[in-house]
């Protein structure tokens, strides 16, 4: 049996990877996931992938095993990631915002998630506190050093890679904050808007917050409205993608209203469907339908009493809208969550 001859060769690799699920996955319900990654394994040795290659996959494989199995026992906690900068020192405006914002956020019984570095994003922890905190770290060669509060805690992760960490901060999120902070905080805040917007990740939150009376944010926001809205290079409705305030309870409004109703969104075949957490009126029902006819590309929004076919029957309990969204006016969308949220 070699390469040669392939139908031999996926046969054998068939047999043994059904004969190690036996072993130590009989009862996985997932077990069919399991084996098209080992197939994809197995793959990189018949393409002879390079010793470099192998080592990249490999540890960006490890990080993110071991991310997911820290935030497991916490999967039904609401979290916020915090961006901000490192070099922001205790004394700050914008540090003391970061630590008042985390604390109320504590106080609604979310958890936080930082970069686990000092100034804002140790700000972040401070207000949140220990037991309410996530870090994951990057492991720098200068800079980068892990706070006081996060340190040699069970919920802190150390990651080589820059993208397996920038996962995690919006997989795990239900809401992003910003406040100010160098190219890495800009570059955490494009890739929310961008994720979002293109519908690559989950409607949520996403919070500007200056210090108060500050102006960091509000020139960021001119520049976008002056070079890419003005240019065509995002619409007028993206602007909805993302809110600006130097009020950390007008953030902290923003964020827990957005799930006052809304619990959580997924597609089943062409319907998008929004969990909810009561079901809204008949009336309001028809506002959104007069409203939002134009994100649609067919029917109509409608009420569902649970679970669709191919959900997965996931949350059982919560009543749905579906809606054969379009898929593109994103920024509308959120107008419609926001709606559903006043109803």
């Amino acid at each position: 049996m070699t390469k040669d001859n392939p139908s031999s060769w996926v046969a054998a690799r068939d047999a043994a990877i059904a004969d190690f699920l036996d072993r130590f996955a009989a009862n996985c319900p997932d077990r069919d996931v399991l084996a098209d990654l080992m197939v994809a394994i197995t793959r990189l040795a018949r393409d002879g992938a390079g010793r470099g290659d192998l080592k990249f996959l490999t540890t960006a494989f490890k990080e993110l095993r071991y991310a997911f199995k820290v935030f497991a026992p916490y999967h039904d906690v609401r979290k916020v990631s915090i961006f901000g900068s490192s070099r922001t020192p205790a004394d700050h405006p914008d540090y003391i915002q970061a630590d008042a914002f985390a604390r109320r956020m504590r106080e609604r019984r979310w958890m936080v998630i930082t970069g686990a570095g000092d100034g804002i994003m140790g700000a972040g922890q401070r207000g949140a506190g220990r037991a309410a905190s996530f870090g994951v770290a990057i492991r720098l060669p200068h800079e980068q050093k892990t706070n006081i509060v996060i340190a040699a805690d069970p919920k802190l992760i150390n990651f080589k890679y820059f993208f397996t960490r920038k996962i995690l901060f919006l997989k795990e999120a239900s809401a992003v904050v910003l406040f100010p902070g160098g190219f890495g905080t800009h570059d955490e805040g494009l890739e929310a808007l961008t994720m979002v917007q293109t519908g690559k990740t989950t409607l949520m939150p996403i919070v500007m917050v200056d210090a108060p009376g500050g102006t960091y944010w509000q020139h960021w926001r001119t520049y976008l409205k002056a070079e890419l809205l003005h240019n065509g290079m995002i619409g007028e409705e993206d602007m909805n993608l993302f809110k600006l305030t130097d009020d950390v309870d007008e953030a902290v409004a923003e964020i827990t209203g957005f799930y006052r109703r809304y619990h959580s969104m997924r597609y089943v075949g062409p319907l998008l469907v929004l969990r909810l957490l009561s079901p809204i009126p008949p009336a309001a029902l028809e506002r959104l339908n007069d409203t939002y006819a134009s994100i649609l590309a067919e029917g109509r929004i409608e009420k569902h009493p649970g679970p669709l076919i191919g959900e997965d029957d996931e949350y059982p309990g919560l009543p749905r809208l579906t809606l054969a969204f379009n898929r593109k006016n994103v920024g509308t969308l959120r107008l419609l969550v926001n709606d559903v949220n006043a109803a």
